[in-house]
């Protein structure tokens, strides 16, 4: 009775009519779908393992199994249709213009493909991978995927940013997790030329190596080559005051935003604590002393205005005037 009804299973679904055919094309891009997303899943999850027990980056791995992923639905919709009657006519017709349909399509899918190539070549060579700390046209955020087409930035207020690859590949980045997050931050402040520049100097200095964020110099000599953690420098004459820049190592691009905002709280009470001016725009008003002396000249200058005026209208040697 079983092999009986499999029989009929099997004479059903291989028969020709338009209804079997139908049902053997939805069933095998059925299992085309669930058989990329079963890959897509173990892939994942394999390379996660394995990056994390080789430690080392899985940006390379995104691509190999989203292309995997790709073949596998290529291969299941060809094989569905393979279903279709006259396939082999078909495919005679499709290959004898496929120089044109070669043209439409690469006019057409242009954009795509570049997208395409672009994202294979930035998984190949590198130039950023998924978690890393990156600045794109103003943007700052961390590399959250990359895909066929685009890359997904996080930006640090969380949202998401799509970019295509062509445009990732065009633009300047700017990354700060690529081979060291350490960066030296600086920060601007000004005082008012009469304060004590020394002094404005040491409490810059010492607010940033006071704050929890600032890196040990005899822990990270390598980077600081020996020198101080943090130091100041003048930076610039301005039209109201002296321009102070204090530069300061810090861990990563996170903490420098956060110990920035803090130490411009921190410094700014100390001037004001210990008597350094943060110098204001200044505008002098100049006010006019001479107004009575003024009123009168004008005064004068009506006078003799209105006695020119009865001069002329009042002639002392009269003249004839000939008819026009």
């Amino acid at each position: 009775m079983i092999e009986g009804f499999f029989t009929l299973v099997n004479n059903w679904l291989f028969a020709n009519d338009i209804s079997a055919i139908a049902i053997r094309i939805i069933l095998i891009l059925a299992l085309t779908f669930i058989l990329g997303r079963l890959v897509h899943t173990f892939l994942s999850k394999h390379f996660k393992r394995t990056a994390r027990k080789l430690k080392i980056d899985e940006t390379q791995f995104i691509m190999v199994k989203r292309v995997a992923s790709l073949l596998i639905y290529v291969f299941g919709f060809m094989i569905a249709l393979s279903q279709l009657p006259d396939f082999e006519s078909i495919w005679v017709s499709i290959f004898a213009s496929a120089g044109i349909i070669a043209i439409v399509v690469g006019l057409a899918a242009q954009p795509t493909l570049s997208n395409v190539v672009a994202g294979i070549f930035m998984t190949a060579f590198r130039p950023f991978r998924v978690g890393d700390k990156v600045r794109i046209q103003k943007e700052y955020g961390a590399i959250e995927d990359i895909t066929l087409r685009h890359t997904v930035l996080k930006t640090w207020d969380n949202r998401r940013i799509i970019i295509p690859n062509s445009k990732m590949n065009d633009e300047y980045i700017m990354n700060y997790t690529i081979s060291d997050p350490r960066i030296l931050g600086y920060l601007d402040t000004s005082i008012s030329y009469d304060s004590d520049i020394s002094l404005a100097k040491k409490i810059m200095y010492e607010e940033a190596l006071a704050h929890k964020d600032i890196l040990d110099s005899t822990k990270d000599a390598d980077l600081l080559a020996g020198k101080d953690s943090a130091f100041v420098r003048i930076r610039e004459y301005k039209d109201n005051g002296l321009q102070l820049r204090l530069y300061f190592w810090v861990a990563d691009q996170p903490k420098f935003r956060r110990m920035r905002a803090e130490l411009l709280e921190t410094i700014t009470k100390r001037f004001r604590a210990e008597g350094v001016e943060i110098p204001y725009p200044y505008r002098t008003v100049v006010y006019k002393t001479d107004l009575p002396k003024t009123t009168q000249l004008r005064n004068g200058i009506d006078e003799k205005q209105k006695k020119l005026e009865l001069s002329d209208n009042n002639p002392s040697e009269p003249f004839d005037r000939e008819p026009l």
